[in-house]
């Protein structure tokens, strides 16, 4: 079976996880310190898709939480 991400992939999230655990990685757009670990690793991802190696699209939410329930038409 194929692999899903590339060995490159792999590395940039390993850098970033190095960087979580030294302290020195920070978000993008605010600059905080990044203290999760899903969060780092969600940047090494976005780095590597940056750069160009192997790794699936980013899945996307569910739009919406309830569904809307169709309406009976009472015209006679």
């Amino acid at each position: 079976m194929a692999r899903k991400y590339s060995k490159g992939a792999s590395k940039k999230v390993e850098g970033a996880m190095k960087k979580r655990k030294k302290g020195t990685l920070r978000s993008g757009r605010s600059g905080k310190k990044v203290k999760s670990r899903k969060q780092a690793i969600a940047i090494g991802l976005s780095e590597a898709r940056r750069s160009g190696k192997k790794v699936p699209k980013k899945k996307t939410g569910k739009k919406g939480g309830r569904k809307k329930s169709k309406r009976k038409s009472s015209k006679k």
